[in-house]
C-alpha cells in the first residue's frame, strides 16, 4: 500500500501538517520561543486569575444591576481602590468583558444552545420575577419587552461560563511557568503536552450558575444541564475570540457600502491569530487592555529580552503582543491535538487521512493568520 506520505495534495501550508503529524507544534521550537511563550504565559495566567474572579463576581453579585458602577471592585469599594481605578492604577476588567461580548455574540457550543431553551428561560424568568418582586415598573417593563430582561440574564450566563473557563486556563498557565522553573520544560512541544494535559484534566468540569436572591438560590444552570468546560467553553472560545473576533474600531470602516466587514460572522478573521500587533496601543484597540495589565507581570527574564529590542521598552506592548500571538498558536496546537479523530502520530492508513482532513480543514483557516510572521 502507498504510504499517504508518499501521495499528499499539497495544501499552501503542508510543512505544518506534517509538522503536527510528527508531534511538532504550530510554532517552531527554540530557545527562545520556549523563553517567551513560558513568560508571557505566566503574566497572562496571573491577569487571568484576576479576570476570572471578577467575572465570577458580577454573574453572582452583580445580577441584574441596572447600573453597575462598582462591578470591578469585587465588593471591595473604598476611597484608595476608587482612586486608583480613576487613575487606571488597577487591573483593566474592560478587556474580560470584551471576550465575554465576542463570545456571546458568536455563539456556538453547548452553552450558547443550552441559554435557548424552554429549561433555562423558565428557571431565568423565575429569577427576573424573585429579583423585581415588588417593582411594578421593572415588571411591567418585563411584561412589555419580554426579551429585554432573558437577555440580561443570559449574558450574566456568560460572564460565569467565561469565568470559569479562564479559572482552568490560569491554573495551566500558572503551572506551566513553575514547571519551567523547575527545568522541567525546555520545549515547545513540551509547552503544548502541557497545555494539553492541562485541557484534557479539565474537560468534563461542570460549568454551572446560580444566584442567591432574597435568601433563596435559583439554579440557572444545573449541573444536570451537563455543560462542561471543554465543549462548552474552550472550543467556542477558540472559535470566537482566537479566530473570528471583532473588528477594532478605528481600524477597518464600519460602514455597509464600504464592504470592509464580511457580512457573514462566520467569515470575521479578527481574532487572536489574525491581528496584526502594530496597531496595539492605539485607541479603540481592545488588546492594548490586555498587554497593559501584563506589562505588570512579566517575569524578569521576558523583560532583559524586551529591554534588548532595537527600541527597548518604547514598543513594549507590541512586543508582548508579539510573544502573546506565538502563546496563542501553542495553544491552539494543543487544542487541535485534543479534538483530533485519532491520535496525531497514528500508524494506521485510514486514521492517517481521516486525521489528514481533519489538518487541512485547520490550516485553510491559518492560511490569512500570522502563522508565517510568528515563525520568522
Amino acid at each position: 500500500m502507498v504510504s499517504i506520505k508518499e501521495n499528499l495534495d499539497q495544501h499552501p501550508l503542508e510543512e505544518y501538517i506534517q509538522r503536527l503529524e510528527t508531534g511538532a507544534a504550530l510554532l517552531k521550537d527554540s530557545p527562545e520561543n520556549v523563553l517567551e511563550v513560558v513568560g508571557i504565559l505566566k503574566s497572562y495566567g496571573i491577569v487571568l486569575d484576576a479576570y476570572s474572579r471578577n467575572l465570577i463576581y458580577i454573574a453572582e453579585n452583580q445580577f441584574l444591576v441596572l447600573f453597575p458602577f462598582f462591578k470591578y471592585f469585587n465588593g471591595e469599594v473604598n476611597l484608595s481602590k476608587l482612586l486608583r481605578h480613576w487613575w487606571h492604577e488597577r487591573i483593566n476588567f474592560e478587556y474580560a468583558e470584551y471576550c465575554m461580548k465576542g463570545m456571546f455574540w458568536h455563539g456556538g457550543g453547548g452553552l450558547d444552545a443550552y441559554l435557548d431553551t424552554p429549561t433555562f428561560k423558565a428557571a431565568a424568568n423565575r429569577a427576573i420575577l424573585a429579583k423585581w418582586k415588588g417593582n411594578l415598573f421593572m415588571l411591567g417593563l418585563h411584561k412589555i419587552f419580554k426579551e429585554f430582561l432573558p437577555e440580561q440574564v443570559r449574558q450574566m450566563a456568560y460572564y460565569k461560563g467565561l469565568g470559569q473557563f479562564w479559572r482552568v486556563m490560569s491554573d495551566i498557565f500558572i503551572s506551566l511557568s513553575d514547571r519551567y522553573d523547575r527545568g522541567e520544560i525546555k520545549s515547545i512541544p513540551q509547552v503544548v503536552q502541557h497545555i494539553l494535559d492541562g485541557l484534557v484534566a479539565g474537560a468534563n468540569l461542570p460549568i454551572t450558575y446560580e444566584v442567591q436572591i432574597r435568601g433563596e438560590v435559583y439554579d440557572l444552570i444545573p449541573k444536570a444541564a451537563g455543560l462542561t468546560f471543554l465543549p462548552d467553553t474552550a472550543v467556542p472560545y477558540v472559535e470566537a475570540i482566537f479566530f473570528r473576533g471583532t473588528p477594532f474600531p478605528g481600524t477597518i470602516s464600519y460602514n455597509a457600502q464600504a464592504y470592509q466587514i464580511p457580512f457573514d460572522p462566520s467569515l470575521f478573521n479578527y481574532g487572536a491569530l489574525y491581528a496584526d500587533p502594530l496597531p496595539i496601543g492605539g485607541s479603540g484597540i481592545p488588546p492594548t487592555l490586555l498587554m497593559q495589565d501584563m506589562r505588570h507581570y512579566l517575569p524578569k527574564y521576558l523583560e532583559e529580552i524586551y529591554e534588548k529590542s532595537e527600541r527597548e521598552e518604547d514598543d513594549l506592548r507590541v512586543q508582548i503582543c508579539q510573544s502573546f500571538q506565538k502563546s496563542m498558536f501553542c495553544v491552539t496546537t494543543a487544542a487541535i491535538k485534543g479534538l483530533a479523530p485519532y491520535p496525531l502520530d497514528t500508524t494506521e492508513e485510514e486514521q492517517q487521512q481521516a486525521n489528514r482532513a481533519y489538518l487541512k480543514q485547520w490550516m485553510n483557516r491559518f492560511i490569512p493568520s500570522r502563522l508565517l510572521t510568528v515563525n520568522e
